[in-house]
């Protein structure tokens, strides 16, 4: 397992320390100028996905298909995920991920609004989209979305799954000493209940479980916020410094260089809204729309949530408070510093602990769905029961893996990902509009 780590690793370095940044940076700067600016539209998303739609046209409501989205977004990226960034590539990293969210905006659009054009309907009145079928019937190659739909089904078992289960053992046995099998087991019982229902299913569930969680997490990080109000300025001003100089410090422990900063908030970002791997695309085209422009703006807004408010404040959280307690912070693992920094409210560990929880488990329903569909476009609706046996099995393995090995393989798969998705977006970039 080391020597597969190691070589993960490597590879992870040249992906990551260069095409990959500058293959996303692209792909994001030139579709915000090619939409002028269409992140400015965000309002406009937030009210879409209020309101009731209007189309007949899909499986699901333009919320349940967002919430679907945010439901696999919004995991462990927003608070481990973070808490890696800063510990691996210092403060400035927090501003690589605002600024991947910020700019992803505009490509979360762009592949949503690819994704439900090209979408597809079944005789049972199903809908299919994504970049495999952007793929196949935009850019007419088939054989890159047989690679893309493998690579989903691979992240759905990796990104989607292991990540998760292991941050939920890894939570409920510090807390409460559970045994990771036990809860390996319940986590997958009421996964595969949910699932067995579909879209409509996923959906229902995750439009309730999504705004509760996003709320109660949010809270506590104001109250925190406001316990560290002294500090804001220059946690601003730190990950500011740290982001375009070499060697910034903070707490005489995180040191970073541009290099780092860009690579683990990038990653990382990346990991947390995966603008620029096309999966949010999946979940659009069940949407029920008249017009991809509407449920592309709706979905966009999963980025702004997920990445510019949900992971840009844990950041914030997080550098206050090394600032206020930097010899709190001395030693402390990667996936410790958001736990530091919650243990400043009473009951803080749990508080934090349910929230990595709630994340995670919807998580494991959202990308669920995600794994499902590629199942269906590689091999047809007969091997979606074979697909949900075996991510419940993968619920089990990953609470046992290293989290180290996890994470790099999550980079790694994601990285992979990009090149297919980003490639339909380039050459099919006159197909994606905006119209009032």
């Amino acid at each position: 397992m080391k020597d597969i780590l190691s070589v993960i690793k490597d590879i992870n370095k040249l992906l990551w320390n260069g095409p990959m940044i500058i293959v996303l940076l692209a792909t994001h700067l030139f579709l915000t100028f090619r939409l002028k600016f269409i992140q400015k539209k965000i309002g406009k998303g937030i009210l879409l996905s209020a309101k009731p739609s209007s189309s007949s046209e899909g499986e699901t409501s333009s919320f349940g298909a967002l919430a679907t989205t945010l439901a696999a977004t919004l995991g462990i990226g927003n608070i481990i995920g973070v808490s890696t960034a800063v510990a691996m590539g210092g403060p400035g990293a927090i501003l690589w991920i605002w600024l991947t969210g910020v700019l992803g905006m505009a490509t979360t659009y762009g592949e949503c609004y690819l994704g439900i054009s090209y979408r597809r309907i079944a005789k049972d009145g199903t809908y299919s989209g994504g970049p495999m079928y952007v793929l196949e019937h935009g850019l007419h190659s088939k054989p890159l979305a047989v690679i893309y739909s493998f690579l989903v089904l691979a992240a759905s078992y990796g990104v989607g799954c292991s990540t998760q289960s292991n941050s939920i053992t890894d939570v409920t046995s510090d807390l409460w000493g559970l045994s990771p099998y036990i809860v390996g087991f319940i986590t997958a019982l009421i996964t595969g209940l949910v699932i067995i229902g579909g879209i409509k299913s996923i959906g229902n569930i995750c439009s309730k479980l999504v705004p509760a969680m996003g709320i109660f997490y949010i809270l506590a990080c104001v109250v925190l916020l406001v316990i560290n109000s002294r500090f804001l300025l220059p946690a601003f001003q730190l990950i500011l410094r740290s982001a375009f100089l070499p060697n910034a410090m903070a707490g005489g422990f995180i040191g970073s260089t541009i290099k780092s900063a860009a690579r683990y908030g990038i990653a990382r970002g990346l990991f947390s809204n995966e603008a620029g791997i096309g999966t949010a695309a999946i979940a659009a085209a069940s949407a029920k729309t008249n017009h991809p422009h509407n449920q592309a703006l709706v979905s966009m807004s999963a980025t702004f949530w997920d990445t510019v408010i949900m992971c840009g404040i844990t950041g914030l959280v997080i550098v206050s408070n090394i600032l206020k307690n930097p010899l709190s912070a001395k030693g402390a693992s990667a996936s410790e510093l958001t736990t530091i920094a919650f243990e400043q409210i009473p009951y803080g560990g749990y508080i934090l602990g349910l929230s990595i929880i709630a994340f995670a488990a919807a998580t494991l329903i959202g990308w669920s769905y995600f794994g499902e569909k590629a199942v269906v476009y590689l091999f047809g609706k007969e091997g979606i029961g074979t697909y949900r046996v075996c991510y419940i099995v993968m619920i089990f393995i990953g609470a046992v893996l290293s989290l180290e090995f996890v994470w790099e393989l999550s980079d790694l798969i994601n990285a992979f990902m990009i090149v297919p998705n980003v490639l339909s977006i380039w050459f099919l970039y006159r197909d994606i509009k905006y119209t009032e």
